[in-house]
């Protein structure tokens, strides 16, 4: 593996305002950032915002704006999510930027050999901007599981890329692993769905139909399909065609994409790709959705949940713990406040936070602070490395909880403070509490090193406490008890 790096997020629809997914997308990514930045790689991290399209024409119409005015005052709420979760991204792209719109143009013209004109009927739905197979309709009885909005039947004539001519290289990718689809199950997913070949997809409208978009280059009367100018984005934004040192970072290593838009990410981007003769990325990296409490997130239930809202009340670092811990990285997961809150409470604040306070105050009521000669923990961390690498996050994170439950066990059945009190009387009493407290700061360190990727915060203040040999006294707790939104179980009971 070179030294420089390139991880992408998918970009999303400025039509509304940023929702948990979105959030979960930053976080995967920003976490195998970091982990690969602080294994020495140089690494790009794109994020973005996909502007064209029918829906972001009809929300500005309804705001009384202009479609670039609306997205210019819409693409920002990402940005600032970006940016709270902790996520330290190289470059932002918007699909209305001028490189990127000109980029396109001439990836439509340097596909000209697989696009071809033709008439076109089908189901189309306007939420996901996506035309649906007689099929797929039937399976859901004609309305959209998504939206809950029935299907438009819609006859046009649009330009086609021939998607299908690449259906046995975008096979033999995926099979031999050159384009991996993580997890597994996904991967068997995606090929049972071309087992009869790629299909040719539809890439432009008429114009009439479709009037915010790209203009197709030669024919003012259509206007590229918002799937064909958004997936450019992932080549576009390192400069690609036209800007030095794009070659440098693609392809991509780790492509981070929602499982509903897996058949874009894996069938038309690899085609397009294909077609303009540059490498396939490496991986797919699929993850699923967040339900809360067992139901799927929906508007019109008022079930959704504000990520700014964890992390004003929790701080940044619950909100990355929970969400990359208790949410499976491939699959998936489930939200409740009640789930919440007993991880913020009894793994961050009781394991972790507690562990920390307990050894500092010792070193400095016993040591006056001094760290005697602390050495680097013995736990086993391969199987940390190995998941990091399988790009499953959550069992990466739950090895680190191994470290720091094991270091609670051992400090309960060594019990310094008992130690501490024969250190009158008894010399060796005294290096034997030296030792068990420069053993488990040694622990601390080496579990702050492995949080560095999920928990920068944490890790940052469990490093300042001890790194420079006599204990820093950290301003307050590191996970004060919160309880906002289930009843503090030590709280006491109205008599």
């Amino acid at each position: 593996m070179g030294k420089n790096l390139y991880i992408t997020t998918a970009i999303p629809y400025v039509n509304a305002k940023p929702h948990i997914g979105n959030a979960l997308d930053y976080l995967i990514a920003d976490i195998w950032a970091r982990y690969q930045k602080q294994n020495g790689k140089e690494v790009r991290f794109q994020i973005g915002t996909d502007e064209h399209g029918n829906k972001i024409a009809a929300k500005a119409q309804e705001m009384g704006l202009a479609p670039k005015a609306y997205t210019d005052q819409m693409y920002g709420n990402f940005q600032n999510l970006v940016t709270k979760v902790g996520a330290e991204y190289t470059d932002f792209i918007r699909t209305t930027d001028d490189h990127h719109v000109a980029a396109v143009q001439w990836i439509w013209q340097k596909l000209q050999p697989y696009i071809y004109k033709g008439s076109y009927e089908g189901w189309y739905c306007v939420g996901h901007e996506a035309f649906f197979t007689d099929k797929e309709v039937e399976a859901t009885n004609g309305i959209c599981p998504d939206h809950q909005k029935p299907y438009e039947r819609v006859s046009e004539e649009n330009y086609y890329l021939k998607a299908s001519a690449f259906t046995d290289k975008v096979r033999e990718a995926i099979e031999h692993k050159r384009m991996q689809i993580v997890p597994e199950f996904r991967q068997r997913e995606f090929l049972e769905l071309i087992k009869d070949g790629v299909k040719d997809v539809s890439i432009s409208r008429p114009s009439k139909s479709l009037s915010w978009g790209v203009p197709v280059p030669g024919d003012p009367t259509q206007t590229m399909y918002v799937w064909f100018d958004a997936l450019a984005n992932y080549i576009t934004v390192l400069g690609y065609p036209d800007k030095e040192g794009w070659q440098e970072f693609w392809p991509a290593d780790v492509q981070v994409v929602g499982k509903d838009i897996l058949r874009f990410h894996a069938g038309i981007w690899p085609a397009m790709l294909l077609g303009l003769e540059i490498s396939l990325p490496k991986k797919l990296l699929v993850h699923g959705f967040i339900n809360i409490g067992g139901a799927k997130i929906s508007k019109s239930v008022g079930n959704v949940i504000d990520p700014n809202e964890i992390i004003d009340n929790y701080g940044v670092d619950a909100f990355r713990y929970f969400f990359s811990r208790h949410i499976p990285t491939q699959d998936d997961g489930d939200f409740t406040w009640e789930k919440f809150e007993t991880a913020y409470n009894t793994e961050l604040g009781n394991d972790l936070g507690n562990v920390l306070q307990r050894v500092s105050s010792m070193i400095l009521r016993y040591q006056a602070g001094v760290i005697g000669d602390a050495r680097q923990a013995e736990h086993d961390m391969k199987p940390y490395r190995d998941a990091m690498d399988a790009l499953t996050f959550d069992i990466a994170l739950d090895q680190v909880w191994a470290a720091v439950r094991s270091l609670n066990q051992y400090l309960e059945s060594v019990k310094p403070w008992e130690v501490a009190k024969h250190r009158e009387e008894d010399a060796d009493a005294e290096l034997h509490l030296s030792e068990i407290l420069a053993t488990s700061v040694g622990s601390l360190m080496q579990i702050a090193d492995y949080l560095v990727p999920f928990m920068p915060h944490a890790a940052d203040v469990i490093h300042k406490t001890f790194e420079s040999g006599v204990v820093h006294a950290q301003d307050g707790v590191l996970f004060p008890k919160k309880y906002l939104h289930t009843p503090d179980p030590h709280a006491k009971k109205e008599v």
